[in-house]
């Protein structure tokens, strides 16, 4: 425990440093062969660190799955008392439990089995605190391990019996409210994230201005809203056209005019019913979509210029005011990558965990990669935020609209088809407004939430510390000191070898 020492701390007079070692014995576990289905039953429990992923509380029962007597034979698994702490020792280190009865595990634990004296629930408050000390001494290049060797040398303070009964119960006393706190704080969490998808949801339907359009008449329909976008559509086309021909110094060819792409109408057959004076349209119908490109890395004349440059990893249901990374001139020229305007809606169309189908603002012009699609709202009257909280609405709906089998993922042509209710736009407008007070008194809420759950985590650690530094609960003078208690589980061990060491030598007798 050399190596260790630097980060141990002064405990009071009757406490006593140890390792787990001195105060458990550490036990291994193992998984029997599973080509064979014998191996596995309803015999004994059998507990994997995926089993504490999903865990919650301080002692375990079951895990997913048993294995039978023939199963607990045939591996380094081995019965464990009730009482035991079971420590994950790999992918990941640090889950604790206490077995609520005799139970075995896999070999990605090292339980430990304390000695008598030594509290099953302080050996599990402490190791709930003590993943550093694992952590520094696990080793591995693919994952850390924490070997059984290894977790005998983690550092324990070890207090006199009556004293460890005592800081249990104070912990169970001051953990169980806090820990009560935090889960009305993550219930909240999940509230003002329902709340949200309600809200979007209700404004994208038009419950959210139901009322509003019995006081107003709007001059222009969304209908209206949605001819005007598709004429000054087809004008900035007619209009890059002419341009076009005029800088190459060509005439129009005939009939140039019939050659412009028509935007994509929606499949409205089974889309829900619109308010009065609503219309369906889609991304494509209503906006040019730009799927961007990854300028390549092997040239560095590439990169580090002046143009920003937006992965699918930074479109976070936010606003990007600026990028991680930026691209030069040169590498926007030699991609097919654009710059897109500012008020351009970013659409994650690919990427792990839950970024696919998430969105952005862009408050900058800026590139992006292959990843997103640029949507460019600015080009219309449509704010940017109605187009953004639609497709927040959606986010599942989206996902779930992805192809592909190995990793699902959006492209142009899904991106182009996403339907869009179309409102007049002062009501549109006015949606935005409406949703925009909200959103941020959400927000707030969230980040007055989350705030919180960072101060409960930190008392928690506090309370912890406060605990096996001999700070919370006073010491008493007529306990037995730690060091008495060390020494008789020492002597006890001695002895339990001495008798081992002897049957031996009858055995070989």
């Amino acid at each position: 425990m050399r190596h260790l020492e630097d980060n141990l701390w002064e405990l009071p007079s009757i406490w006593s440093w140890a390792s787990m070692g001195d105060v458990a014995d550490i036990i291994g576990g193992g998984t029997p062969p599973t080509n064979d289905s014998n191996n596995f039953g309803d015999y004994v429990p059998w507990i994997t660190p995926a089993d504490l992923s999903r865990h919650k509380g301080k002692t375990i029962l079951f895990g997913s799955r048993s294995i039978s007597k023939q199963g607990l034979d045939n591996s380094g698994a081995r019965l464990l008392p009730k009482g035991t702490v079971l420590f994950s020792s790999r992918a990941p280190i640090g889950y604790v439990v206490i077995a609520a009865q005799p139970l075995t595990t896999n070999q990605g634990f090292k339980s430990f089995l304390p000695k008598q004296g030594i509290s099953s629930d302080f050996v599990y408050y402490w190791l709930t605190s003590a993943k550093r000390f694992a952590d520094e001494l696990a080793s591995g290049t693919t994952f850390l391990e924490l070997s059984g060797a290894k977790a005998a040398l983690m550092p324990i303070p070890v207090a006199p019996i009556a004293e460890q009964t005592r800081i249990v119960a104070k912990l169970e006393e001051l953990l169980s409210d806090l820990d009560a706190g935090v889960e009305e704080l993550k219930a909240a969490q999940k509230k003002l994230a329902q709340y949200r998808q309600s809200l979007l949801k209700a404004a994208v339907e038009g419950a959210l201005t139901a009322e509003w359009r019995k006081h107003n008449q709007p001059e222009e329909t969304g209908e209206q809203l949605l001819q005007r976008i598709l004429k000054e559509r087809r004008a900035r086309w007619e209009a890059k056209q002419l341009a076009k021909c005029k800088e190459q110094g060509k005439t129009p060819p005939k009939d140039w005019q019939a050659k412009y792409p028509e935007p994509v109408q929606p499949d409205d057959s089974n889309l829900p019913d619109l308010p009065e004076g609503w219309v369906w349209s889609s991304l494509g119908q209503c906006f040019h979509i730009a799927v961007g490109a990854t300028p390549s890395r092997k040239n560095p004349n590439y990169w580090d210029g002046s143009v920003p440059w937006v992965s699918s990893g930074e479109v976070r249901f936010s606003r990007i005011t600026h990028t991680r990374e930026r691209i030069s001139e040169q590498g926007l020229n030699n991609s097919s990558t654009h710059v897109n305007p500012i008020g351009s809606v970013l659409l994650g169309m690919i990427g792990e965990g839950k970024t696919r189908g998430q969105v952005a603002i862009l408050d900058i012009e800026a590139a992006n990669n292959q990843n997103c699609a640029a949507i460019w709202v600015s080009e219309t009257d449509i704010p940017s935020e109605y187009v953004y909280y639609w497709l927040w609405s959606r986010y599942e709906e989206t996902r779930r609209g992805s192809s592909g089998n190995n990793q699902p993922a959006l492209n142009k042509s899904i991106v182009e088809n996403i339907p869009l209710p179309l409102p007049p736009l002062i009501e549109l407008i006015t949606i935005v407004e409406m949703i925009g007070a909200s959103i941020t008194q959400i927000e707030y809420q969230e980040v007055s939430t989350a705030y919180s759950l960072k101060q409960s985590s930190a008392q928690r650690k506090n309370i912890l510390k406060a605990a096996f530094s001999g700070q919370l609960v006073p010491q008493d003078p007529d306990d037995e000191p730690a060091s008495v208690l060390l020494e008789r589980i020492r002597a006890e061990r001695e002895q339990a070898k001495s008798v081992v060491k002897r049957q031996g030598r009858r055995n070989e007798k």
